[in-house]
């Protein structure tokens, strides 16, 4: 997420997906090892000392190692912390305590939210925070373009790992690990609200700084009381970030996260959980796996009076029909959901995203349908509250079926720049399936217009990035299969097999970001 950071945030430790040590306290000894430079003894200042002559830096012998949180701190950096620690004054150390929590960065409002109870009382957290930041924290700068500008910080591993026992020996683990969660749910909110009014950059960037906490707090066995007891906060977290595993690209994690999550839910599944397990089943290449959950989804959506998400499972079987190929069925699936839509939704895709599927539906079979969707996308915005901004998702579909249209016509130059256009939308977004799309349909406006190296290239990129993201079991859909055979043969014809296969390893290399700015 370059496009927000104005300086260099330190991340979290951990890996996405790797247990969330720091909820419970839990740390691994693996002996002893190299060297490691971590953050802790030395990185924090103040109160924590050196680590030298306690196993560190210094002391002739290899210094014994712990795992935390998937980096090695040496014990010489655990004493530091230990020492700073006991420097500390009751409240300092009280909110060490608590910060501990914290998988990632974090900014002040945070720390009130989520340490702030019982003998350290909201009013008391600025002053207490001033005191032990330049003592235990270190300073990042991950803000936004355009963000407030605001005190951001990370806790050093060694800092945190004293942080998490003494949090667990004091007997606070569980309300303050509680308080986080429901934090972390407020911030999933807060994202997906960001991504319905149309600042839907700025909510990706805010899910993907924040997904250390969040995939903590999306793991139901973390949660300090019982798995299925805190399954429901893990599910609500998941479907809040529907736009980060559908529209941005990490249809991988979200399955995987929403699959745990729904395995540990003690009740019936709800409809909008069981919506995006179907739209990321779809996304996957998977719609025959997609048609159960549907069908689950409707029962449930029914069930619980949720119109909404009978709105959304329309839109989504006209996506799974137009990705199997059947263009009609698709067309009234999507008329469907734009019956049911309101305007503004609350959750999930938009009125513009049922306008650009319906053009998509009917692009190569009633194109002056297919315009006439395409017309009412400014029409729609129009509607709109002024603070909205624009649908970019819908956008970068919209140019797709624009370029479409305009081949049709015969209108190639226009159609390779709505292509273009489409090719980084899904790019800036980070969705890999809406990329893959918009290039191969740039690649066969590229052989019509006389281009075929440039083509090849953009079918190269195309293959190593579904296979880096999707595996190599990927289907595509009916269209783009289609449209990707002929290609081939068209290339085969112009360049030759063995000239082919080298442009495309070409292609490959130079990536689809360096080849959707090509003219």
């Amino acid at each position: 997420m370059t496009r927000h950071l104005r300086g260099s945030g330190r991340p979290s430790g951990r890996p996405a997906g790797a247990p969330a040590v720091g909820t419970t306290g839990h740390v691994r000894s693996i002996g002893t090892g190299g060297s490691a430079g971590g953050t802790g003894g030395g990185g924090a200042t103040g109160r924590l000392g050196s680590a030298e002559g306690a196993g560190g830096v210094g002391s002739g012998s290899p210094p014994e190692t712990e795992l935390l949180w998937g980096e090695p701190v040496t014990a010489g950096q655990l004493a530091a912390a230990e020492g700073g620690y006991d420097r500390c004054d009751p409240e300092e150390r009280l909110l060490w305590e608590r910060l501990s929590v914290f998988e990632g960065t974090f900014g002040r409002d945070a720390v009130r939210e989520v340490c702030a109870s019982g003998t350290l009382p909201p009013a008391r957290i600025p002053a207490v925070l001033d005191r032990l930041a330049p003592l235990a924290l270190l300073p990042v700068d991950d803000l936004f373009d355009g963000e407030e500008d605001a005190a951001r910080y990370w806790m050093p591993h060694p800092v945190r790992a004293v942080g998490a026992r003494r949090l667990t020996e004091r007997g606070d683990r569980r309300s303050v690990v509680l308080r986080h969660r429901r934090w972390c749910a407020r911030l999933a909110r807060r994202a997906a609200d960001r991504w319905q009014s149309g600042r839907q950059l700025d909510a990706r960037d805010l899910a993907l700084r924040e997904l250390p906490d969040l995939a903590a707090a999306m793991d139901p066995t973390n949660a300090p009381l019982s798995p299925s007891a805190e399954a429901g906060t893990s599910v609500e977290i998941t479907v809040s970030l529907w736009f980060l595993w559908v529209a941005c690209g990490r249809v991988a994690e979200g399955r995987a996260r929403l699959r745990h999550a729904l395995a540990l839910h003690p009740g019936p599944p709800p409809a909008r959980a069981l919506w995006l397990a179907a739209h990321l089943e779809l996304e996957s290449g998977r719609p025959e796996d997609a048609d159960p959950l549907l069908v689950r989804a409707w029962a449930a959506a029914v069930r619980d009076g949720d119109d909404r998400c009978l709105g959304l499972l329309a839109q989504l079987r006209g996506s799974t029909a137009l990705h199997q190929g059947r263009t009609r069925a698709a067309a009234a699936e999507f008329r469907e959901a734009l019956a049911l839509t309101e305007e503004p939704p609350d959750f999930g895709p938009g009125r513009e995203m049922g306008w650009a599927g319906l053009a998509l539906a009917l692009a190569r079979t009633d194109p002056e349908a297919a315009q006439e969707a395409l017309d009412r996308l400014p029409l729609e915005r129009t509607g709109r509250r002024a603070w909205a901004g624009r649908d970019l998702w819908a956008d970068a579909w919209a140019h797709h079926a624009r370029a479409e249209l305009l081949a049709w016509d015969g209108e190639r130059g226009r159609a390779v720049d709505h292509a273009r256009r489409a090719l980084r939308g899904h790019l800036a977004l980070g969705s890999a399936a809406g990329a893959s799309c918009a290039a191969e349909l740039l690649a066969e406006l590229r052989i019509t217009t006389g281009r075929p190296v440039s083509a090849a290239h953009l079918l190269g990129a195309v293959d190593v990035l579904r296979s880096s993201v999707f595996g190599e079991a990927y289907r595509p859909a009916a269209s783009s299969a289609t449209a990707r055979r002929r290609s081939e043969r068209a290339l085969r014809e112009a360049l030759g097999a063995e000239e082919l296969r080298r442009t495309c390893e070409e292609g490959t290399r130079l990536g689809l970001f360096a080849l959707s700015e090509e003219p």
